[in-house]
């Protein structure tokens, strides 16, 4: 990575990202584990995978099942298993980030936002990271 990266401003933690097998047995887990309420299961229309997101605090646990094997979250869990997928900041202006991001030479996953659960996202590569999956999110209105 370039030594040259500064100064691009994010937000705090958005969310955690975390890949699981059966996403009803997790949420389980994590409302028993964090005393958490009653959360919906959606399934977004533009991913194939099914999610729930456990409010903690100002941060959000967004766990993740994949409906194929084949998705980038199913060929995780078959990779590495379950478990930690991705780390989320929130971020203003997503687009001028990624070409600031760009221009320092690091990896981006994608380099246009896409639409993402809570609002635009794009992923740094690990390569660039040190091995760890970060997403930048510009949340929706609803989602500030």
């Amino acid at each position: 990575m370039p030594n040259n990266i500064h100064n691009c401003i994010v937000g705090s933690i958005n969310h955690i990202g975390i890949a699981v097998t059966k996403l009803e047995d997790a949420l389980l887990l994590y409302q028993k584990l964090f005393d958490s309420p009653d959360t919906e299961i959606i399934e977004p229309d533009f991913m194939p995978i099914r999610a729930a997101i456990i409010e903690q605090g100002d941060t959000h646990i967004e766990l993740l099942e994949p409906l194929d094997q084949e998705s980038e979250i199913g060929k995780f869990i078959a990779k590495r298993g379950e478990g930690l997928h991705h780390i989320a900041f929130s971020v203003s202006n997503l687009d001028s980030k990624i070409k600031q991001l760009e221009s320092f030479g690091v990896n981006m996953i994608d380099t246009k936002p896409r639409q993402g659960i809570t609002g635009q996202i794009a992923f740094l590569h690990p390569a660039s990271t040190r091995g760890t999956l970060i997403e930048l999110v510009e949340p929706t209105d609803a989602d500030k």
